[in-house]
């Protein structure tokens, strides 16, 4: 397993980990132009996309290492599906087999993510 890049504890990486929390609470999507917007990179380009699918891939590898689902499936392209990076690094982190189809590994791991980050609403008994 590769070690974390340049991203692990910077800004940006705090920044995109936010948006991806807030996308699975929400049970949504975010992408990687908004992303790279939020952390002041470039929107589109290969430049962009090997940046940010270093700074979502080390979020998925620390949230792998917490027991908790590859954070990273909830981050999508102009397709609406992660890019290919997304299946390498779900390989490399053992959380997909090599013969797995990978959309459904994808369908499966939102899922879970958003099980894990379902927001949990307390009630106050005050008397």
């Amino acid at each position: 397993m590769t070690e974390f890049t340049k991203w692990k504890d910077t800004s940006e990486y705090y920044i995109a980990y936010s948006i991806m929390i807030n996308a699975a609470q929400h049970q949504g999507l975010a992408t990687y132009q908004e992303i790279a917007q939020a952390c002041g990179l470039p929107t589109s380009g290969s430049y962009m996309g090997g940046e940010i699918g270093d700074l979502i891939g080390d979020v998925s590898r620390n949230e792998i290492s917490l027991g908790r689902p590859m954070l990273s499936a909830v981050v999508v392209g102009v397709s609406g599906k992660p890019g290919p990076g997304f299946q390498t690094w779900a390989k490399e982190l053992g959380a997909m087999q090599e013969d797995e189809d990978w959309e459904e590994f994808w369908r499966s791991e939102c899922q879970k993510i958003y099980d894990t980050w379902k927001p949990t609403y307390r009630i106050s008994h005050s008397k």
